[in-house]
Formats: structure tokens, C-alpha cells, sequence
């Protein structure tokens, strides 16, 4: 039987850890978790409370996606996505009386046509 070789001599795993921590007064749970979850691929993140305190431990490792990220540029990068979080919620609160009237309308259209056809 022949000994097959390997494809790749794969790196030894590295990774770097980064912690991250908000005023929990300030930051909403919600936009560290959506921005956790856009990390998945890059680094994992862990958010635990600590008193007044939200602390998220960030791990990136390499991966078949590419390199490890910098601990400056995993820091970076997840602080742009709390803040694009926040952006959102901050939009979908202005704009939710919009959007509700927006779907009245379009909803009753629909009721409409659908009387208007029976």
C-alpha cells in the first residue's frame, strides 16, 4: 500500500485575542451581538457583562479564508460594526412611522383588490 503525502504542510494555528469593553449604560446588547455575528468567518466573539461593563473578547485564528488579523485591525474592525449597528437601530427607530404607514398602504391594496376580485 502506498503512503500518500500530505496536500500542504498547514502553519502551526496562531491567533490573537483582542478585549473590548463598553458602557453597558451607553452600548446596547443587541448591536455587539449583530456585530459579533459579522465576524463569523474572521474571529469569534465572546460579550460578557462585568458590572457596568460589557466586555467582548474577540479571538481571531487563521483560517482557509486567509491571514489573522492584527489585534489594531480586529479592534478596528469590530468597533466600525458596533457602530454600523448602532447607525441602523438608530435609522429603524426614526423611520418605524414611516415604514408602518408605507405597509398600511401596501397591505391595503392588497385587501382592496382582493375584496374587489370577489
Amino acid at each position: 500500500m502506498r503512503l500518500m503525502h500530505p496536500a500542504a504542510n498547514l502553519p502551526a494555528a496562531c491567533s490573537v485575542e483582542v478585549a473590548v469593553d463598553f458602557d453597558s449604560s451607553i452600548q446596547s446588547l443587541g448591536a455587539l451581538e449583530a456585530a459579533a455575528y459579522r465576524l463569523i468567518g474572521t474571529a469569534t466573539c465572546q460579550v460578557d457583562r462585568a458590572g457596568d461593563r460589557y466586555v467582548c473578547r474577540l479571538v481571531s485564528s487563521n483560517s482557509q479564508k486567509g491571514a489573522v488579523l492584527g489585534s489594531n485591525d480586529l479592534k478596528e474592525r469590530f468597533l466600525n460594526l458596533v457602530a454600523d449597528e448602532n447607525l441602523r437601530a438608530r435609522v429603524a427607530e426614526r423611520t418605524e412611522g414611516v415604514r408602518n404607514v408605507v405597509l398600511a398602504l401596501a397591505f391595503g391594496a392588497l385587501a382592496v383588490n382582493k375584496n374587489d376580485a370577489g
